[in-house]
């Protein structure tokens, strides 16, 4: 089975400190680190489960400049087989349609069973494997936490739904799925393994090479732009009960009548 993984390089919340810049423009990026998209890093995990088991490849791509190569090279690493890197100038600035199309030009060069994405990376839009999908006339299925090979023609997938609740659907391959974190536990990159793919060629390509109007992507084809950031004035502290349970319950209860929550 050729899997193919869209990754993404993220500032690191868990090694910074994240602040909005003095101009509201964006945040703030001198001093951050980056690693990997966390629900990136489930989908290529999975996608090796599934080439080990099945056989095939794994290829990672992303969309960036030339420092997205070093996350590329970690998910290789980790066990992908190859890594592409798409860049160039014109698109800087894309949204997620432009992102979409970017992806779609590389996807159409190979030949691919399945297309994986995170749920959402670090803009939280959740946009780019529906798009990237619907690009594709591909199906399509979000937030899925369970895949099941079946055979070369179908997978299954599972889906969290509201209320906790799981889903169980039938998919015809090629297709493309969007994982949610928690499907797997993502293995552990050594530095062994970071030296054994560090001199690897990794392709790059522009948009020339990919067939890609300049004038469809970028700042300047984006339908969507982000006009502020700004951090949510705080509210009125939480209200702490004390007392043992019963008496904290009993508490409790007259504050949700007050309130008109309950009769």
């Amino acid at each position: 089975m050729e899997i193919l993984v869209c990754v993404k390089r993220v500032p690191d919340t868990a090694e910074n400190e994240i602040s909005v810049n003095s101009s509201g423009s964006d945040i703030e990026r001198g001093d951050l680190v980056y690693s990997v998209n966390e629900w990136d890093n489930y989908a290529v995990e999975e996608a090796i489960q599934i080439r080990d088991k099945v056989g095939g490849s794994v290829t990672v791509v992303s969309v960036g400049d030339a420092d997205s190569e070093e996350v590329l090279r970690r998910e290789m690493a980790m066990g992908a087989d190859k890594g592409i890197l798409l860049s160039d100038s014109a698109f800087d600035g894309s949204d997620g349609k432009g992102l979409a199309t970017v992806l779609k030009a590389e996807i159409e060069k190979g030949k691919y069973d399945l297309i994986l994405t995170g749920t959402q990376a670090d803009d939280g839009a959740g946009q780019v494997g529906g798009m990237l999908a619907a690009m594709l006339n591909l199906p399509y299925a979000s937030l899925v936490n369970r895949v099941e090979v079946l055979d070369g023609k179908k997978i299954k997938i599972g889906r969290e739904i509201a209320g906790g609740n799981q889903e169980i659907n039938e998919i015809d391959l090629p297709c493309v799925l969007s994982i949610q974190t928690g499907i797997n536990e993502p293995r552990y990159v050594g530095i062994r393994g970071i030296r054994k793919v560090a001199s690897v060629e990794i392709p790059v390509h522009g948009a020339s090479a990919l067939g890609v109007s300049p004038d469809s992507v970028g700042k300047n084809a984006a339908k969507v732009s982000r006009i502020d950031y700004f951090v949510p004035s705080l509210g009125k502290g939480a209200e702490l009960l004390e007392g043992s349970i019963e008496e904290k319950v009993e508490k409790l209860f007259e504050l949700l009548k007050s309130k008109g929550g309950i009769k």
